[in-house]
């Protein structure tokens, strides 16, 4: 697997996005190829509670232990059901975390899983 990195922000700016953009652009503007860029980006901790429930995070560890694998090892490996799995691995490749590849088995193609969690302005210590 090569070296690709999940950036994910809870309550980041909206210009470090614009910002990170912009340098992309100008970049291939000058016929250079950008370093590759992964990012997942959502308001409030709720939002990421929603969609990385602990239940998927022992998913994700288990896919990166373990290798690509089919839904049922999978929930075999995490001794649960095989519905709730295949519901997970779903809401999961809906934000791009894993992925099927030409066999049917589901692997995360992330060598590492980076969240920067931004406490809302006002609410310091």
């Amino acid at each position: 697997m090569s070296e690709r990195i999940l950036n994910v922000t809870v309550g980041g700016a909206l210009e470090t996005s614009l910002g990170r953009a912009a340098q992309t652009m100008e970049a291939l503007e000058r016929g250079e190829s950008p370093a590759p860029y992964f990012g997942i980006g959502f308001a409030d901790v709720g939002q990421i509670f929603a969609v990385f429930t602990p239940r998927r995070w022992e998913l994700l560890a288990a896919l990166r232990e373990g290798g690509p694998m089919t839904i049922a090892a999978l929930a075999r490996c995490l001794k649960r059901d095989y519905k709730n799995v295949h519901g997970d691995v779903e809401r999961l490749a809906e934000w791009q975390v894993v992925e099927k590849d030409e066999k049917g088995l589901v692997f995360t193609p992330y060598s590492e899983i980076v969240v920067d969690v931004r406490l809302p302005q006002g609410h310091a210590a």
